[in-house]
């Protein structure tokens, strides 16, 4: 049986299991980065004859493979940077091997490190890669940009973020310079560089202090707000009317909105379709509730557009789109959704639920209504399409100040009506 032991290296001297796992592995990998470490553990000189220093990964992989071919019996000692579990190889191996045949012996991460160096604790922090990988012509597919720095600083006050060539400390310093929407913020910036090598160093500035600063790679960058303590994050849920821009009383009552969400049973990630978007009051909720989700706020008024795009950048949201067209034309060119909800249909409910129903075979409607006639041909529409039904009536009242006392004013009910399939 072939074993491959994955073993951490940088920051400290071998324990004794990695040790024996080393010195037992009759070929030993690693990189040309690494070997500006690796020969100064005093196991080297022991493995040195079996070492092979590959710098692709995909080539590591296709060699471990003709190695077992090989021989079935085969120990091989892969040598990674800190913790090969964060963002490391160690990943890419067990899906290739198995963990039946590969043993993880991490060192410390370069979180760990960048952490202590900048005495800034990491339990509270979002820890993000922009790394793309060690092949320029092959880049991984990352889960953020640099351009959503602003938004995640908006939602987080403090993020590690794993850099290289491209996405490099100097490009984070401009992205955070040249944006409106981190213009407000008392950002610090720590740039960690060279952990574990003998030059390493931590630069620590605001972004424009930092930005005509030269780093040496690789490095790790650490953003951290230091706003005034009367500056309070976003709440994760329960954006309010009079925060959110509409004209003429035309938005989603929070009371509405909040059962709206709830009956939409929203996903981690996925796409949400609002359709007839108004302000955007439910797509903001949406967006914000759930990071993960991409919400195509769908919106031919002129006057609602505008208070659409004024939201996305008051609040941040850059998981929301725009899309300027009626439905159900716009629907075509879009990504298939996982959730709609339909807050305005114009009159063309019947057509936008013929839509809807042909590009989700699975997944959730919710749709607020509050005359009778669009309840009607909702329950209608959605019946025919195949989805299982549920209606209830949202009425709710609020209380106001009448002389030295108080009443409670009624707002209009609204039908809500699901439809899941």
């Amino acid at each position: 049986m072939p074993k491959i032991n994955v073993i951490g290296i940088g920051c400290r001297p071998l324990n004794q299991r990695a040790t024996e796992a080393l010195l037992a592995s009759d070929i030993v990998l690693a990189s040309n980065r690494l070997m500006e470490v690796f020969p100064d553990y005093s196991e080297y000189p022991l493995v040195k004859d079996r070492l092979n220093v590959i710098n692709n990964v995909d080539e590591v992989m296709a060699f471990i493979d003709k190695q077992i071919d090989a021989d079935p019996s085969v120990t091989i000692a892969l040598i990674a940077s800190g913790d090969p579990m964060f963002h490391g190889i160690a990943k890419r191996t067990l899906g290739r091997f198995g963990d039946r045949f590969v043993e993880i012996l991490p060192d410390l991460s370069s979180v760990q490190i960048a952490s202590s160096l900048a005495r800034e604790s990491w339990d509270d922090a979002l820890l993000i890669s922009l790394h793309g990988g060690p092949d320029p012509e092959k880049r991984r597919n990352l889960p953020y940009e640099l351009t959503d720095l602003p938004y995640l600083l908006l939602r987080h006050y403090k993020i590690f973020i794993l850099t290289d060539r491209q996405n490099n400390p100097t490009r984070i310093a401009e992205t955070l310079t040249g944006s409106a929407m981190s213009q407000p913020m008392c950002i610090m910036m720590h740039v960690c560089e060279r952990l574990g090598y003998p030059t390493e160093r931590i630069s620590s500035g605001s972004p424009s202090e930092l930005l005509k600063t030269t780093f040496l790679e690789p490095n790790i960058v650490l953003l951290k707000r230091t706003d005034p303590e009367d500056e309070r994050p976003l709440p994760v849920f329960g954006l309010r009317e009079d925060e959110i821009e509409h004209s003429r009383g035309l938005i989603t009552k929070d009371e509405v909105r909040a059962a709206a969400l709830h009956k939409l049973t929203l996903p981690s990630s996925g796409t949400v379709w609002d359709i007839g978007a108004g302000s955007g009051a439910v797509a903001l909720e949406i967006a914000n509730t759930v990071p993960g989700l991409t919400v195509y706020a769908i919106e031919e008024d002129k006057e609602q557009l505008v208070n659409i795009r004024a939201n996305r950048a008051k609040f941040g949201m850059l998981n929301i789109e725009v899309v300027a067209t009626g439905a159900p034309g716009a629907l075509a060119s879009l990504p298939a959704p996982d959730r709609v909800f339909i807050g305005g249909s114009g009159g063309r409910m019947q057509e936008i639920l013929a839509a809807v129903a042909e590009r989700m075979p699975h997944g959730i409607v919710v749709i607020n209504a509050s005359q009778i006639e669009t309840l009607n041909t909702a329950v209608s529409e959605l019946k025919k399409h195949g989805f299982q039904l549920e209606v209830c009536q949202i009425s709710t009242a609020r209380m106001k100040e009448i002389g030295e006392g108080n009443f409670f004013a009624a707002q209009n009910p609204v039908f809500i009506i699901r439809g899941a399939r």
